[in-house]
């Protein structure tokens, strides 16, 4: 039973009792039940609402999904080596979001600073790298390039 029906059912049962409309508390009692018929139909008029603009809204990513998908299937379809490049400095590397499966080119600097907001999705994607390094903060590798150690002094 929905809420203009719930409020149709208590202004019968309250038509049912023959009530005296001329005591103030039937007054009172029928003003209640006038209130609550007009806020079940304001209800009923919201909640209308709401599913059109879900559905307008449901329409609305669809497309976004459909135009992201291009774009970026156009990007990964692309042979040119013109957007290719990598620098040195600061490589790029391919991350996949485990929410939504699109794949990112992330900076070593991003990766380093440990997480990134996906585009697509919006989830949090955190990178660690602790275990690959001591407690000194020490790669502890042969052929160390982190910096802090000398190659002598790696096991």
């Amino acid at each position: 039973m929905n809420l203009t029906e719930k409020i149709s059912y208590i202004k019968g049962l309250a038509e049912g009792l023959n009530l005296d409309e001329s005591k103030p508390e039937v007054k009172v009692i029928n003003a209640i039940v006038e209130l609550l018929d007009d806020m079940a139909y304001s209800v009923s008029d919201m909640e209308d609402l709401y599913d059109d603009l879900s559905a307008q809204v449901d329409e609305i990513d669809q497309d976004l999904a459909d135009v992201e998908s291009d774009i970026y299937d156009d990007e990964e379809d692309d042979d040119c080596d013109c957007c290719d490049f990598e620098d040195e400095d600061n490589p790029f590397y391919e991350v996949t979001c485990g929410a939504c499966g699109q794949k990112l080119n992330v900076s070593e600097d991003v990766l380093l600073e440990g997480e990134i907001e996906c585009p697509n999705c919006g989830e949090l994607l955190e990178f660690d790298f602790s275990d690959l390094f001591d407690e000194d903060g020490c790669c502890s590798e042969e052929g160390c390039t982190c910096g802090c150690c000398d190659d002598e002094d790696v096991e």
